[in-house]
């Protein structure tokens, strides 16, 4: 399978529901799906779950993760602490896209709380969708210094 169709998926409790619909509409899409979990909804601690995508990305096991949990940040600040992940919080479409364009994010995050299943599959699509602009981005991203 061409390695840009394995994607790596991670929630917390508060994101369950909307992490297993994913899951299934990319599988459906032909993805290879690695599911790290949560796999429930009982509570749970979203780092639990992000540390192992995060690895993930980094030894190339994925392509791209998509993270979420209640506001997103929880994830977005752990999958971020790993060297060689460059994780987005996005909300709207218009973000999805511009975090792989000009950041070259290898992860999207979402806020499940805030956003719907159909919203969710927009984010998936347009960051999917989009490629790394490279040019003047390329040192900007280097600056981060994770890369």
């Amino acid at each position: 399978m061409d390695k840009k169709k394995v994607v790596g998926f991670a929630c917390d409790h508060a994101a369950y529901d909307m992490k297993e619909f994913l899951v299934g509409y990319m599988s459906a899409k032909g993805y290879e799906v690695v599911d790290f979990g949560c796999h429930s909804e009982e509570r749970c601690d979203y780092a639990d779950f992000a540390h192992p995508l995060a690895v993930a990305i980094e030894d190339g096991s994925v392509a791209f993760g998509i993270a979420l949990c209640g506001s997103g940040e929880g994830m977005a600040m752990t999958l971020n602490k790993h060297k060689g992940v460059r994780a987005g919080l996005a909300w709207r479409k218009e973000i999805a896209e511009l975090i792989r364009q000009h950041n070259d994010a290898n992860a999207l995050v979402m806020p499940a709380r805030f956003i719907s299943n159909d919203e969710a599959v927009g984010l998936v699509d347009a960051f999917l969708a989009s490629d790394f602009e490279g040019g003047r981005h390329e040192a900007r991203v280097a600056k981060i210094g994770n890369c």
